[in-house]
């Protein structure tokens, strides 16, 4: 049995994993032997056995209870996990001057649960530049940015320090890491890595996240170019998807804009060098694989 956590991060998905694979449920099932988990309840299942172990491994009873609420009716033996909360709510995403501090621990505890399968994990980062401000609006009403950031010097903030982590804490787990920035060149290798399926395999909603930035003309000129000329490879198709988009994006879906005090455009410009330079930095962990344009 093999378990593929998607623990998002916050701001970066908003369920869209759930619903570009809900399209492929069926097939995937029956050839590949991959089970989407959806609904709330083995979410609240996983919760509560959280809870209550508090690390400690799962007794073969309660494995077998969370297995049968996220499998529900279906049989198969990789199963998809997808939610944002995992590692934690969205008030424990800066503590400790660090990017999600208990995220270590909270792997090691999902983990756990399933002491009988194979865990892996997989996670998308974004530019700290529109993350933290992202990040704040989803704190408590009359959450201050101050109060939400409590003493963390967004300059000091690194992807790599959280995921390397991670990494020393749970060697024996997969991380499969992308940039939030690149979800829309990358969506279909993410969807296929995500649920192990080949790149030959036609995986629908594999260009949910592009055709939001992208004028409808412009979408369905770029559907036909590659259904008349399909890619020989994945590296093929983004360099596709990529001259489609620089073609006919959307403008004010490709800016963001952020307004904080004190946030000048050179402060920002700065955060968005050294969200670059981190990048680099995950690259080269052992362990992690970054997907990359």
């Amino acid at each position: 049995m093999r378990i593929a956590y998607h623990v998002g991060l916050h701001c970066t998905d908003e369920e869209q994993m759930i619903r570009s694979l809900e399209q492929n449920t069926r097939w995937m099932r029956r050839r590949k032997g991959v089970v989407l988990a959806r609904g709330h309840g083995y979410r609240r299942a996983i919760r509560d056995a959280i809870l209550e172990l508090k690390g400690a491994v799962a007794p073969p009873e309660t494995e077998a209870a969370l297995l049968r609420e996220a499998f529900g009716e279906h049989e198969g033996d990789r199963l998809l996990l997808s939610f944002d909360h995992f590692l934690c709510g969205p008030a424990k995403i800066l503590g400790q001057g660090r990017l999600y501090p208990e995220a270590h621990e909270r792997v090691a505890w999902l983990k756990r649960l399933f002491p009988s399968a194979q865990c892996e994990f997989f996670l998308a980062i974004r530019d700290p530049a529109s993350f933290l401000p992202a990040a704040w609006k989803l704190q408590k009403p009359g959450t201050s940015f101050a109060d939400f950031l409590a003493g963390a010097d967004p300059l000091s903030l690194r992807w790599s320090e959280m995921i390397s982590r991670v990494r020393e804490a749970n060697p024996d787990v997969p991380l499969t890491v992308w940039c939030n920035e690149d979800t829309p060149l990358i969506w279909p290798t993410v969807l296929r890595e995500y649920a192990d399926v080949s790149p030959l395999d036609h995986v629908k909603g594999e260009f949910d996240v592009i055709k939001k930035i992208m004028r409808p003309e412009g979408f369905a000129k770029m559907c036909a170019y590659l259904e008349a000329r399909p890619p020989v490879s994945e590296v093929q198709r983004r360099r596709i998807m990529a001259a489609f988009l620089d073609k006919f994006a959307i403008d004010e879906e490709l800016e963001e804009e952020i307004d904080l005090p004190g946030w000048t455009p050179e402060f920002v410009e700065a955060l968005s060098e050294i969200y670059e330079e981190d990048v680099y930095a995950i690259e080269r962990i052992p362990g992690v694989t970054l997907i990359g344009p």
